[in-house]
């Protein structure tokens, strides 16, 4: 039976290397997609991932019916095997909705890939809908680590190496950005607590969290 797969997981683990080898496996044995992204690093309308593959995407803005434009690729005798998203944390809700239809209704598998909360650890309204409505969810196996080592599992925005914790939910950037510009690093929990950036633990900061240690 045909199903809606959420792969989720931090920045930095692989989730767009795996869409990208999903499509290059189906594309090799004659099966034909439809990829869809919204606001990828490398620009709009496509997929890419930080080992530098890239490919053609349709960006799924927020006016775009999904369902819709598969069945229009359909009507117009276009040949469409399955359908693979990425950055399916940026869709609405709605488009979700429109996913887990293309799967019901035309019997097509859906992949989507996407982070699972933002740099505040509040929940996508797109990957709420996506834990809501997939008939499964899947943790990347290739575990982003922490600055110290330990598993990440929190994305942290920053800005001049700091962290930021407020904000607009979707600023586009990227782990690889300079200190200067808005980046994102991703954290184990602990240090998402207190604020402690790979730059900070240079500098030898601690986060006014942290409890003072009595010398009593």
């Amino acid at each position: 039976m045909p199903e809606l797969v959420f792969f989720s997981g931090t920045m930095d683990c692989g989730k767009s290397t795996l869409a990208l080898q999903i499509e290059h496996n189906r594309t090799a044995r004659g099966l034909q997609g439809l990829i869809f992204t919204r606001d990828d690093r490398a620009g709009e309308g496509k997929l890419s991932s930080r080992l530098g593959l890239v490919t053609d995407a349709v960006e799924a803005g927020p006016g775009l019916d999904l369902y819709g434009y598969v069945v229009e690729q359909l009507s117009r005798g276009g040949k469409v095997d399955y359908v693979i998203v990425d950055e399916a944390q940026f869709l609405l809700s709605e488009q979700i909705d429109q996913l887990a239809r293309i799967v019901d209704d035309l019997n097509l598998d859906v992949f989507a890939f996407g982070i699972t909360t933002d740099f505040r650890t509040k929940l996508f309204p797109g990957s709420r809908r996506l834990v809501e409505l997939a008939d499964r969810v899947e943790t990347l196996q290739v575990e982003a680590m922490c600055w110290c080592g330990a598993r990440a599992t929190h994305n942290a925005r920053t800005l001049g190496g700091e962290m930021v914790v407020e904000g607009e939910q979707v600023v586009v950037g990227d782990v690889a950005r300079s200190a200067a510009e808005v980046g994102y690093e991703v954290l184990c929990r602990r240090h998402h607590r207190r604020r402690m950036t790979s730059a900070a633990s240079r500098a030898g900061t601690l986060s006014p969290d942290v409890l003072p240690v009595s010398s009593a």
